[in-house]
């Protein structure tokens, strides 16, 4: 039998990363290089180089275009995405990831925007597709597992975990409720120090027991 051409797909990463600055979820967007998507934005991301994995290819991408460095992220692989016109320029499945970071470890870069995901203008590609099921990706585990430590600071105020909790799932919370679960979940526990909360008496600061993805009973 002879040998027939093959023709492949070429592989990319999109990163959705997201972080919580002054009571709101914002994501990172950069200017897009593209003629077909002129004046647009998208996510941070490129093409995989031959000698990378994809996980090395999404960290030389934020490093270069978002300006941050993988080691201040929470990220994990969201989903693949294979749509056969996705790019107008050729065949690109990209491997899409998740991502957060508190915001005071954020690098601001030229030419880098974080925008609240509540006006996220059109974006290039399909990425508007991709920040969606990031966004549900977040949500969901956020009620299930301790992954809001990516997104916290190191120690933070109930009431500042609360408002993280509450404006990425987009709805109040009950604060006794909400207190009595994480006290339950055994996710946190105090720094030992207190923070002035305005006019209020000092709060307790608290931090994750665990900096890695714990899961809790729902």
């Amino acid at each position: 039998m002879k040998n027939k051409n093959l023709q492949f797909a070429v592989l990319a990463t999109d990163v959705v990363l997201f972080t919580y600055q002054n009571g709101k979820l914002k994501v990172c967007l950069i200017n897009v290089d593209n003629d077909y998507f002129k004046n647009m934005k998208g996510l941070p991301g490129g093409l995989i180089l031959p000698n990378e994995t994809a996980e090395d290819s999404v960290k030389r991408h934020m490093k270069d275009k978002a300006g941050i460095a993988i080691k201040e992220t929470y990220i994990e692989q969201l989903y693949s995405f294979s749509k056969i016109k996705r790019d107008p320029r050729g065949r690109v499945v990209s491997v899409a990831y998740l991502a957060l970071i508190p915001s005071e470890k954020i690098n601001y870069k030229d030419g880098v925007e974080w925008v609240e995901v509540k006006k996220i203008p059109k974006l290039a590609y399909d990425h508007d597709e991709i920040v969606k099921i990031a966004i549900e990706r977040l949500k969901s585990k956020i009620r299930y597992t301790n992954i809001a430590y990516g997104i916290l600071p190191r120690s933070f105020r109930l009431t500042e975990m609360q408002n993280v909790y509450e404006t990425i799932l987009g709805k109040k919370l009950d604060k006794r409720n909400f207190r009595k679960k994480i006290f339950e979940s055994g996710l946190i526990e105090e720094t030992g120090k207190k923070e002035s909360e305005g006019a209020y008496r000092p709060a307790m600061l608290y931090r994750f027991k665990n900096r890695e993805v714990v899961f809790m009973d729902r």
